[in-house]
């Protein structure tokens, strides 16, 4: 699998998403280059996030739309939690694929989400879903985003199970009773 470059994870004045984008960015480089997350999410917040005056684009890496409370707590609460999201993810991946294999990108995509999974049930986990398909569609022009959707599918029904514990006749209201 190999990232690429001919797309760009566009977050049309979606600052959750610019977040999400950050996260992911901000996660590979301190993969890539050994960087304490702390230096990155600082770097990321002086100099890569919200709008800037010469250029309100992603020219430079730059995210113009971004929550940047939501990128730290996202990439924060990966970095402390890095040892059981991968054992999560890797519980997701098929037996003869190891989590090392997965292009780096790729890779701290699902840390993100799976992150994002592991914190209180806001958003759901369908929206957390959604979002980093929609920044693998951004990344990746190949079978990445089908394959992310099948390890994001697992990962949130791993996390949140109870939202996607099917609906009972015995859990649903019955009708009120019409009066005669």
């Amino acid at each position: 699998m190999s990232s690429g470059k001919s797309k760009s994870p566009a977050t049309g004045g979606r600052p959750r998403t610019g977040a999400r984008v950050a996260a992911v960015q901000a996660l590979f480089q301190s993969e890539q280059a050994g960087e304490n997350p702390e230096s990155v999410i600082a770097e990321f917040v002086r100099h890569r996030l919200g709008p800037n005056a010469a250029e309100d684009s992603y020219g430079e890496g730059r995210i113009p739309d971004a929550d940047a409370k939501l990128f730290a707590r996202i990439v924060r609460t990966a970095a402390a939690q890095i040892e059981s999201l991968d054992v999560s993810i890797g519980k997701a991946l098929a037996k003869d694929w190891p989590l090392e294999k997965l292009d780096p990108v790729l890779r701290a995509l699902l840390r993100a989400a799976a992150a994002e999974f592991a914190t209180p049930k806001e958003p759901p986990a369908r929206v957390v879903i959604n979002e980093y398909l929609d920044i693998a569609n951004g990344f990746f022009v190949g079978d990445e985003p089908r394959f992310a959707n099948g390890v994001l599918d697992a990962l949130a029904r791993a996390y949140r199970t109870d939202e996607f514990t099917p609906v009972t006749p015995a859990s649903v209201p019955s009708a009120p009773t019409p009066r005669g």
